[in-house]
Order: structure tokens, then sequence, then C-alpha cells
């Protein structure tokens, strides 16, 4: 099984680049954002690889750091979601935002990415929700309270505050963070119309 290849850049095709190392040619499919970091041909790269073996098919997708690849393996455990959707999600969001992203379950920043509809990022938030915090940059306390206005779990004046920012057509994740950050200040026992007034403080800075 290859897990890396290091070579020398031959060509590259629309979704896929060729690595020659040591004269033999590797056709390596990778998402936008890895092919636009690689160097132009004749340079030297290192890519980490994930090989994909079917009865018809030997298939090496490479990854420029082993971050991307291990979200690619996670993003393929998800029920719908092929080697092609993860690469384009991968294409479009760094792996430090796929994680907040499923972390705060912003489905809008996943469904941005080509082949991914609504319901594939509702998956994908739904399935690797448990596995993202440990890889997010995002405030563990906006997670929190993400998963607790999911789950009808939250406080009623927090929740009347997050629902009264997305009203004023801020997004869930911006009004959860901005209503977090007002709870932290005002503490736990602030009304909704507190949380509301220094929540748009904070979306104002």
């Amino acid at each position: 099984m290859i897990g890396k290849l290091r070579g020398v850049i031959d060509s590259y095709g629309e979704d896929w680049v060729i690595v020659d190392v040591g004269g033999v040619g590797y056709q390596v499919y990778c998402s936008v954002r890895t092919l636009q970091s690689l160097p132009q041909p004749g340079e030297a790269a290192t890519l980490a690889i994930e090989t994909y073996v079917r009865e018809d098919v030997i298939r090496l997708y490479g990854f420029a750091a082993d971050l991307e690849r291990e979200w690619f393996r996670l993003l393929m455990t998800v029920q719908g979601v092929g080697a092609r959707v993860a690469l384009a999600v991968l294409g479009t969001l760094k792996p430090g935002d796929l994680a907040t992203a499923i972390a705060l379950q912003d489905k809008a920043s996943l469904a941005r990415a080509p082949g991914v509809g609504k319901r594939v990022a509702e998956r994908i938030v739904a399935e690797l929700r448990d596995k993202a915090p440990e890889y997010a940059d995002a405030d563990p306390t906006v997670i929190r309270l993400q998963d607790d206005l999911a789950d009808k779990r939250a406080a009623r004046p927090v929740a009347d505050a997050v629902s009264a920012l997305v009203n004023l057509g801020y997004a869930q994740v911006q009004a959860s963070a901005a209503v977090a950050a007002a709870s932290r200040a005002a503490g736990e026992n602030a009304s909704a119309e507190e949380l509301i007034r220094r929540g748009l403080k904070e979306l104002a800075r």
C-alpha cells in the first residue's frame, strides 16, 4: 500500500497530477487546494497518499499534509460521500475550517463545496460532529451552545437571543458565537434582552 510519494512533478490534469518517482509516473488525484499548492512541472514535491483499491481499479489520492488525508478518510465514512465529494469539500475548506464548520454545525459552509447539497451537509455534520471538536479551532463554549441549540437543551434566554440575532440576518454560527460571548460577560442569569444587546455589540466589533 502506497502511503507517500516523493518525486518530481511531471504534468497536471484537471483533477490529477503525474508524479515521476524514479522514472515511474504515478497518477494522483488531488483536491483543487492541493493541486494549487504543488510546484511547477520539473520541480520536486511530496504527497501523502491514500491508496484506493477496488476489483476494477487502483487509484491514488494525494494530499499536501497527513491531516488532510485523515479528513479525507473521515469524510469517506459518511453515507453518500465518495472520493469526489470528499476532495471537493477539502478543496473548498481547509482542514481546520472544515473541523470548525462541523463542530459548529455550520452546514452552509459545507454546502458551498461542489456536489454537497443540504442533505449531504447535514449527514457530514451529524456523523462527524463527535469527531470534529478535537480538530477544531472553534471556541468549545460555542460548540457546546450549538449542540444545546440543536438538541433544544439551551436555556430559554440564550435560545431566544440566538433566534433574535438570526432573525436580524446573522448566520446561526455568528449569532451563537456572539451570544456565547455575551453570556460569559453578563452571567448565566442574564435576560434575553441583555444577551441580544451585548451580542449585537460583539457582532459590531
